[in-house]
């Protein structure tokens, strides 16, 4: 169990979820680390003359793991010898049903925390909402177009703040693995007409095939490893592998997660597709 006087370690704390988890930790009186290659505490992956600092008096750490799996289990080794007794994971949902080779990083930080001895929870969160308005179809959703290789098959976007609120600090979580989702699924061509509506603007949602979106990417000088990967996660939602909602955050919670609708017209009325 991790009280109000251990240092929680966040790792990834300028990322989506991290930032909000430092935020929401904070907010709860627990003490935070927050580590990252340009945050509060500087922590690389690839610097291991960054782990012992950000490490030091650590009893729990969010683990985000970069895509290159080779420093996963080092580092979570070096943590428990440092004295951290819990880690939380964050992975993807759906990731034990894509091919082996992908999403590498994620894979190998569930591994590594369930072999490392300490106390352990995976969290498995859908895409979030905010890949709406921070980052992925940002742009394309200003620039009034949305293509994707997706077809009818639905997705529970989650809030990444709901996966903050997940904060684990309690008893009771060692060895589960939680699925994150939104409470209803809609279409990526459902959530782009939300997305107008609440922006007051026309935006289109546009269907392409998987060549044609690799087409896309390649040609917007996307790296081929992150195209691989785009395109094994589209593959994984056509199967409908991640369309059924998760009840994580009802479990841990005790309430429903925040609904795309209610995210949209937050985001929205911030600005994010002016």
């Amino acid at each position: 169990m991790t009280t109000h006087t251990d240092v929680i370690l966040v790792l990834g704390a300028t990322g989506k979820t991290g930032r909000r988890l430092v935020s929401t930790l904070r907010v709860a009186g627990h003490p935070v680390r927050a580590a990252s290659r340009s945050g509060e505490v500087r922590f690389d992956w690839f610097d291991r003359e960054t782990w012992a600092t950000a490490l030091g008096g650590a009893a729990a750490v969010y683990l985000v793991a970069p895509g290159d799996p080779a420093p996963v289990r080092p580092f979570v080794e070096q943590a428990v010898e440092a004295g951290v007794r819990r880690f939380v994971a964050l992975s993807g949902r759906g990731i034990d049903r894509i091919p082996a080779g992908l999403f590498q990083g994620m894979a190998a930080a569930e591994r590594a925390v369930r072999d490392s001895g300490a106390e352990w929870t995976v969290i498995r969160p859908n895409n979030f909402s905010q890949n709406f308005d921070e980052d992925l179809w940002h742009a394309p959703l200003r620039a009034g177009r949305l293509a994707l290789p997706i077809g009818s098959v639905p997705e529970p976007f989650v809030d990444a703040q709901d996966v903050a609120a997940v904060l684990l600090t309690s008893d009771g979580h060692h060895g589960r693995v939680y699925d994150l989702s939104g409470p209803r699924a809609l279409t990526f061509g459902a959530a782009v007409e939300t997305i107008a509506a609440a922006a007051g603007r026309a935006i289109r949602y546009e269907e392409l095939t998987p060549r044609e979106y690799r087409a896309e990417l390649l040609a917007e000088g996307v790296p081929e490893e992150a195209v691989e990967e785009l395109d094994a996660m589209f593959a994984a939602m056509r199967a409908g592998h991640l369309a059924e909602p998760g009840d994580g955050v009802q479990r841990v919670l005790g309430r429903e997660p925040v609904d795309f609708g209610a995210y949209a017209s937050r985001a929205a009325a911030a600005g994010a597709w002016s």
